[in-house]
């Protein structure tokens, strides 16, 4: 379905890529999806289903703002707010803030998870507490393909002039996986791919190929004998007026004020100062508990 609605076609993908967001900021793809596959968003109403899509194909780092996507795409603010908290709803973004436990840094940054995969409440309970659930068997027929290869594929969308054949990709494929053994991030692949790039790029492949080899990052620092990484803290909000909460108490990615649902008896509502004062409140404690950990 959402193949099938071109009136969602960006405006300026043709000469422009999709605007980046400020380091840390931005889309970030939940792990474990499944290959892509034509009925992905079959199962959403034609507006829902062809942004989806779009945002779909976008790098991590991509900037999913209502604002900057109203820019891209042929419908404005109000449209896309309302389609993207339906796809809050539906199980395919989630908004909250993360902290990467041994990144020296106590500072807390905004994320916008999206995964073509529809999830459960349990599903992003789950990842927001920094575990990964299993996922039941793929029985769709369609070859997986890596991820340094669909990160490959998907330059050419956001990027003309890096345009690669399926031979480039699979050749290239080896070099980029490499330096996601070293850590890097999909954004930060982007970003080194794409910047500063000549006109006209005269070969695609060759240009990234240099790139790969030249620029790979240094080889993480061995992890200290014993210790193992802690996963990341994580903390949902709530899509509508981004109050965070637990996962239960955001269920479809809301709270129970803006999912409509009634207001315990003798509970009077918050105030946005309240609101932003309980946040502030939860942050200052996660902080504090960080500071208090075992080095």
């Amino acid at each position: 379905m959402a193949d099938a609605n071109f009136s969602a076609v960006p405006r300026s993908t043709h000469a422009f890529p999709h605007p980046m967001a400020n380091p840390g900021y931005g889309k970030r793809s939940a792990p474990g999806q499944r290959p892509r596959a034509s009925d992905d968003f079959a199962h959403l109403p034609p507006r829902e289903a062809a942004i989806a899509a779009y945002v779909d194909r976008l790098p991590d780092g991509a900037d999913i703002s209502v604002k900057t996507l109203a820019k891209e795409l042929p419908y404005g603010q109000c449209a896309l707010r309302t389609a993207l908290n339906n796809l809050t709803r539906a199980g395919h973004l989630r908004r909250g803030r993360e902290h990467l436990a041994g990144s020296g840094s106590s500072r807390w940054v905004t994320r916008s998870w999206f995964t073509r995969t529809a999830r459960d409440d349990g599903w992003w309970a789950l990842f927001s507490r920094g575990g990964i659930p299993e996922e039941p068997p793929d029985r769709r027929s369609a070859p997986t393909r890596s991820r340094a290869h669909i990160l490959l594929a998907a330059l050419g969308r956001t990027t003309p002039a890096l345009s690669l054949s399926a031979r480039d990709c699979a050749d290239l494929a080896p070099l980029l996986a490499e330096w996601f053994t070293r850590g890097a991030t999909d954004e930060q692949v982007v970003r080194a791919l794409t910047a500063g790039l000549p006109v006209p790029v005269h070969s695609p492949a060759a240009l990234v190929r240099t790139r790969l080899r030249d620029k790979l990052p240094p080889e993480p620092a061995p992890e200290p004998v014993g210790e193992a990484p802690s996963p990341p803290d994580r903390m949902l909000e709530c899509a509508e007026c981004r109050a965070p909460g637990s996962p239960e108490a955001l269920p479809g990615g809301f709270c129970g004020r803006c999912s409509g649902k009634a207001v315990p008896s003798g509970t009077a509502p918050l105030t946005s100062t309240t609101v932003r004062a309980h946040a502030a409140e939860i942050r200052a404690a996660m902080a504090h508990r960080r500071e208090r950990a075992p080095v």
